[in-house]
């Protein structure tokens, strides 16, 4: 079967997207406001599909990074207005895997004056032994200084333990107020 008019660029585009998809590995994608009813049903399609491939311990460890990642958007993602329309808490989600490990990757808007705390308190994470960051963690859960959205650094520091990888972001200025935060999180298999 074939199409023909002004829809066949749009789905050859689609097809293209599909095998680089499948040559990567990846196994989800999800771009869109994440709530918590999103946040359900993306952790839920990610364990049926591994499920009978990995051992509890990998499983655990992607459910609670892909969780914790998914958190992050939802309670600090700047929101988005499209047409007139604000929708919070947008952002996006990949799940890949290959032989040696999986990679949760999610991205949102942040404001400008947030960039540069953010990447030195990532920068510390990764620079810092697990001993350390357990004491991180206690201290965090203690005394912890909340932003105003509610967090305390607590989801960074527990994905950084449960993965013993170190985290990989980035910031794609957008405007002079905002910013794309890329955040990477490896579980090794």
């Amino acid at each position: 079967m074939s199409y023909s008019g002004e829809s066949k660029g749009f789905i050859n585009y689609i097809y293209e997207r599909y095998k680089n998809l499948n040559i990567k590995d990846i196994i989800l994608v999800f771009e869109g406001q994440i709530t918590h009813q999103v946040m359900k049903a993306l952790t839920s399609l990610v364990e049926e599909q591994l499920d009978d491939v990995e051992n509890d311990k990998v499983l655990r460890r992607v459910y609670h990074v892909m969780v914790e990642s998914l958190r992050n958007i939802n309670r600090h993602a700047e929101a988005y207005e499209y047409r007139g329309h604000p929708y919070p808490g947008m952002g996006l989600v990949l799940v890949a895997k290959n032989h040696e490990r999986f990679q949760v990757t999610t991205g949102n808007i942040i404001e400008n004056n947030h960039v540069e705390d953010l990447s030195m308190f990532l920068g510390k994470l990764n620079n810092i032994d697990s001993d350390s960051l357990d004491d991180l963690y206690k201290k965090q859960m203690r005394e912890g200084i909340l932003s105003p959205e509610g967090g305390a650094g607590l989801g960074f520091i527990d994905i950084k333990r449960k993965t013993g990888n170190p985290l990989d972001y980035s910031f794609v200025r957008i405007d002079e107020e905002t910013s794309f935060f890329i955040f990477t999180s490896t579980i090794s298999r």
